[in-house]
């Protein structure tokens, strides 16, 4: 290699028996004892005048046998351990490359005795917060998210508990005071009603289901808009009370609404134009034809609508952490998530699927708890699927919800932010802003160029 910093040509190599003294000139060596001492002539000096100072070369003592070799020369590399800072990364947070090119240590190869052969491997990321600043691997994230409600459980908590408390107080005055539907489910458990009465009991159902649903959406998108801000800090090692989460999110709940609302709105709108053929051949008096059309194109449609909204899925952090537009902030997830679609899927799905796990092992039993209570018992809330609405199940069942909410807030919202920061950092290199935001000294400044992305 050449231009190598740290390495020197030594010159010639001796010849014609002549070795260099200590001062770096030729001497003569010694004459076999049978010449008798005769002067002989001093052959010419083939050494240059002006020799490297002494230590910088020295004639390689002969390898008697049994011996091992001298080690070779480094490889290619800096030639000399540089100093602690910036852990770099490749792409898809591949093995970690160093400054001697794919698959080098500072060296040279890595090898089995360690990072370089020597130094036991890469200098460790740093951890301002809750993460690391590379790449993150699906147990990190997921281990990040339950780090920030464990480590900042003042402030996650309270949020999480006062947001469900007014959640579950409105939908319990709603179910208590105006969205009775015990009628409703009469009718729909009566095998001799009506086709009217039918349509009137599932409309009545789909209003009161809609309500709630409604209703615990507003409170999801506060929780995600405050604990988004809250994790964010996290990231940093920095805490955040209640009071200065909501002023940092308060002027983008408008847009967050919206864009609550807007990704429902886009998965419908799909499914409806892929079973509009269907059902319009349906209604043309094709028959079943209709209706096997109609279920393929609704199935495809969804299929299409998954993809959308976990395409989108990143459009929640990216809207209230980059101060975005509603168009904006999806158009940056798009970005984000293209070319990671199924990881981003894979995680998300379990990070659902542990939260509905967590909720259920809570709201389960306090059902039947409050079917118990309110007179019904277990056998009346399976053969209802509902229960009494009564005061007792409406409380009781209320509690349960509230905790299993307070418990699964932190866990969505926080794999949501995490998996939007892991992607940034694997797409531009948000580590080191992450860095100089928490006040890493030196990250990263002896990593030339910038670091790979996915």
């Amino acid at each position: 290699m050449k231009d190598t910093p740290g390495w020197a040509s030594p010159g010639s190599a001796p010849s014609d028996g002549q070795e260099p003294d200590s001062s770096g000139a030729a001497q003569p060596t010694e004459q076999p004892s049978d010449q008798g001492g005769t002067d002989q002539p001093e052959p010419p000096s083939k050494w240059s005048k002006e020799q490297p100072p002494p230590g910088q070369w020295s004639a390689p003592s002969p390898q008697g046998p049994g011996q091992a070799p001298p080690p070779p020369p480094p490889g290619p590399g800096w030639g000399g351990r540089p100093p602690g800072g910036h852990g770099g990364h490749g792409a898809q947070g591949g093995g970690y490359t160093g400054w001697g090119g794919p698959g080098r240590g500072y060296g040279g190869p890595i090898g089995p005795g360690g990072w370089g052969g020597n130094w036991g491997g890469p200098p460790p990321a740093a951890k301002p917060g809750v993460i690391p600043l590379r790449p993150l691997g699906v147990g990190e994230i997921l281990d990040g998210a339950v780090s920030t409600m464990r480590t900042y459980w003042r402030t996650v908590l309270g949020i999480s508990l006062t947001v469900a408390v007014v959640t579950e107080i409105a939908v319990i005055l709603l179910q208590g005071f105006v969205l009775d539907d015990s009628a409703s489910t009469d009718a729909l458990n009566d095998p001799s009603a009506t086709v009217g009465e039918l349509s009137r009991a599932l409309g009545d159902t789909l209003l009161n289901s809609g309500v709630v649903l409604l209703i615990t959406l507003l409170g999801t998108i506060v929780a995600t808009a405050l604990l988004t801000s809250v994790t964010s800090r996290a990231v940093l090692g920095k805490s955040v009370t209640t009071a200065e989460a909501w002023r940092d999110a308060r002027p983008q709940l408008p847009k967050l609404f919206g864009l609550t609302f807007l990704l429902p709105l886009i998965a419908v709108a799909v499914v409806a134009v892929g079973t509009l053929p269907g059902v319009l051949a349906a209604v043309a008096g094709a028959g079943d034809a209709g209706i096997t059309l109609a279920v393929i194109g609704g199935l495809g449609a969804g299929v299409v609508a998954l993809w959308l909204m976990i395409r989108f899925s990143l459009a929640s952090p990216a809207l209230m952490l980059e101060k975005q537009g509603v168009l904006k902030a999806m158009s940056r997830s798009a970005k984000l998530v293209r070319g990671s679609w199924w990881r981003v899927f894979g995680i998300q799905l379990l990070a659902t699927i542990i939260a509905n796990i967590v909720a259920s092992i809570v709201v389960i039993p306090f059902a039947f708890l409050a079917a118990a209570l309110s007179g019904d018992g277990v056998t009346g809330l399976l053969s209802s699927g509902s229960g009494s609405l009564g005061w007792t199940f409406l409380i009781v069942s209320g509690v349960g919800s509230v905790i299993g909410s307070m418990l699964t807030f932190p866990i969505t919202a926080g794999v949501t932010v995490l998996l939007y920061i892991d992607q940034r950092i694997r797409r531009e290199a948000l580590d080191l802003d992450l860095a100089r935001a928490a006040g890493v000294q030196d990250y990263g400044s002896d990593t030339p160029g910038t670091t790979p992305g996915s």
